[in-house]
């Protein structure tokens, strides 16, 4: 496990978190990133943002650097005011030296399709969006999408993540996934046995009862049991002391 501290007011060096963040890029990987308060919400007044620092933001962007597609579900777009996922000079230049588009292939997950085709989320996407769904979505939604975006279909009455993911791997050769959630895509991640690591922001805060927690839902037959998973990092960052946290499947 890799302990470090980021000392108060000064953003941890970039070359140190890449270290830190860096995925095995033989091996394919779906990755969670979620920030929460102490107290376990994954929002406060429905949004997440009021639970992160400077280093937070800091490793969310690093995230999206490492990663080949980012993953989100339709609700967690429209609630957190998405835009189209664009890296910025660095960025690019940093991807391109190591082998990587010059920017992450978005993937938008939805059961009900019910998405803005003339969103700037797609009409401003540096490349094709990928839009996850089922084989009973409505039709007519499908065709309007599939003008902006890539339209994939699996599974009937509920998207088959498993099958969906295979073919983001196969087909479009995005080995390292990232997913921002929300909560409801979480769980359904973690039911088809997909996720691999847990970046996860702790945040010194008290959001009290009623919110949101990173995984919802009810619990379904196909929930598995409880898995553990190893410690890979905590970073320590001030002046607040939020744990930037990765964990590891065992």
């Amino acid at each position: 496990m890799h302990a470090l501290a980021l000392d108060h007011g000064v953003a941890l060096d970039t070359d140190a978190l890449i270290a830190a963040y860096a995925p095995d890029r033989a091996t394919p990987m779906l990755r969670m990133n979620f920030v929460s308060s102490a107290d376990g919400a994954a929002t406060i007044d429905g949004k997440s943002a009021p639970l992160g620092n400077d280093a937070d933001k800091q490793v969310f962007m690093l995230l999206r650097q490492l990663c080949d597609g980012l993953m989100v579900g339709a609700g967690t777009v429209r609630g957190e005011h998405y835009h189209a996922v664009r890296s910025n000079d660095g960025q690019r230049a940093w991807r391109m030296a190591h082998g990587l588009a010059p920017d992450p292939r978005l993937v938008l997950v939805s059961s009900k399709l019910d998405l803005d085709p003339e969103s700037r989320i797609f009409t401003d996407a540096p490349m094709r969006p990928i839009v996850l769904t089922h084989g009973a979505s409505d039709e007519a939604r499908r065709k309007r999408l599939s003008k902006v975006a890539d339209v994939i279909a699996h599974g009937h009455g509920r998207v088959d993540l498993r099958a969906a993911v295979d073919e983001l791997r196969s087909t479009y050769q995005l080995g390292q996934l990232l997913c921002e959630g929300g909560p409801h895509l979480f769980a359904s991640l973690h039911a088809a046995g997909l996720v691999d690591e847990l970046c996860l922001t702790l945040s010194p805060i008290l959001a009290g009862p009623g919110a949101d927690r990173i995984m919802a839902g009810g619990r379904r037959p196909d929930t598995p049991p409880p898995e553990p998973m190893r410690l890979a990092h905590a970073i320590v960052s001030g002046p607040d002391g939020a744990l930037l946290l990765r964990y590891a499947r065992v």
